[in-house]
């Protein structure tokens, strides 16, 4: 798949991701922000949350679970996640 078919579909998932009819589990959210970080900015970066703070803890270890995923897997998954989410929530 070339890179700029898959940045459209990239793209097109962010959009879709919008529109489901029902919001995903909290695992399923992590993946998704995960994903994207690691498409957009690549490996996580800066200090870890301060445990107190759950919801940037959970962020920030998710994220770190994606280093070294490449750009362009990060957003081939990101992708596929998007898709199986459209057609389980769909049903």
């Amino acid at each position: 798949m070339a890179d700029s078919n898959l940045e459209a579909l990239f793209e097109q998932a962010q959009k879709d991701v919008r529109q489901l009819p029902h919001r995903p589990v909290d695992e399923d959210l992590l993946e998704l922000y995960a994903l994207f970080k690691q498409a957009t900015e690549g490996d996580v970066t800066g200090p870890r949350p301060a445990f107190f703070d759950f919801r940037a803890c959970a962020k920030y270890e998710a994220w770190s679970q994606t280093s070294g995923l490449s750009s362009t897997d990060a957003m081939d998954r990101y992708c596929r996640v998007v898709c199986r989410l459209k057609s389980e929530l769909a049903a």
